[in-house]
């Protein structure tokens, strides 16, 4: 009977055996069917060396790209919290030289009262030690009165000292605060971006004026010294020119933000006009930075149109910088 059950049972498994084996071509055709249906959210295969394809693992995450932040964004995010811009202006104004110089007296004239304080008690010690009113006998007390003496000795040295340097230190002209890159208008600006590409405009100016500047191998600077200057001032007042007719515009978008929705309208049209001069602005200034550049590579050769060209692009510059002037 037992044979039996075990022949009934291998008999049962290899039907079941038999009838999975003729359903393995429909197994196949739906492994296809999904395996299509997983390729279509992953790339294509990319040809590797030797000719070979490498197909994307589907169970490894594809990396996040995080955007790269430099030190300028975050310089502009920090501008943009009230709390960090607080904390920047605090720093600016405890890190100004004329801070700094205040500082440096204030702890010398500290250093100059505590020495003489000391100086000043320790001559009182000398003077008691010396006359016996610290002895109970009344008589003098030469070890103490020597110390005494010699400390008010070092001290009064320390007191020479500091005052000396609070002298030097009160005739110490203050020092002027290191320039640096004006600030630029909020991020959500319409100046904003102009006002970047004026920033990379000028440091490109300066160094190109800088190479114009450098005598050549003859003892003299390719271009004249008269015409450099000329550059760099006309440069800088059209800077300045610039700046103030982008300080206009942001000032337009604060007052737009708090007017009514009827007077947004014209506020935006007068926004539009005011960056298309600030663009032709800022032309008329990459025209003076493209002629210096030019002048800087005909140097060499002894060119004389090249450097024409600066002094005209110096004074189409000019003159457009007077009429930014007079709207801003």
């Amino acid at each position: 009977m037992a044979q039996q059950g075990r022949r009934r049972d291998f008999g049962e498994l290899s039907a079941k055996l038999e009838k999975h084996i003729e359903k393995l071509p429909d197994y196949a055709v739906r492994a296809q069917e999904k395996l299509q249906k997983v390729q279509k959210y992953f790339p294509p295969a990319e040809p590797q060396a030797g000719g070979k394809y490498a197909r994307p693992n589907p169970l490894q995450r594809p990396p996040v790209r995080r955007p790269d932040l430099t030190a300028a964004t975050w310089s502009s995010v920090a501008n943009q919290v009230p709390a960090f811009a607080e904390a920047r202006a605090k720093w600016d104004r405890w890190n100004h030289p004329a801070a700094k110089l205040e500082r440096r007296k204030r702890r010398t004239s500290r250093a100059l009262t505590l020495w003489i304080l000391l100086t000043i008690l320790c001559g009182v010690l000398t003077l008691a030690a010396g006359m016996g009113w610290l002895s109970a006998a009344a008589t003098p007390m030469m070890p103490q009165a020597i110390a005494a003496f010699a400390g008010a000795v070092v001290f009064g040295t320390f007191s020479v000292r500091s005052g000396v340097k609070l002298r030097e230190l009160k005739r110490t002209p203050i020092p002027a605060a290191p320039a640096g890159p004006p600030p630029l208008p909020p991020a959500r600006s319409a100046a904003r971006e102009p006002m970047e590409r004026l920033a990379e405009c000028e440091a490109s100016l300066t160094e190109l004026l800088r190479q114009l500047s450098v005598p050549s191998p003859l003892g003299t600077p390719p271009v004249s010294e008269i015409s450099v200057a000329d550059a760099r001032q006309t440069a800088t007042e059209a800077a300045a020119a610039l700046r103030g007719l982008a300080a206009r515009i942001h000032a337009i978008e604060r007052g737009r933000d708090s007017a009514p929705a009827r007077e947004k309208a014209a506020l935006d049209a007068a926004v539009a006009k005011l960056r298309e001069q600030l663009d032709d602005g800022l032309e008329g200034y990459r025209g003076l930075v493209a002629a210096a550049g030019h002048t800087v590579a005909a140097s060499s050769d002894g060119l004389v149109t090249s450097k024409q060209a600066l002094t005209d692009a110096t004074d189409r510059l000019a003159g457009l910088a007077m009429a930014l002037r007079e709207l801003s």
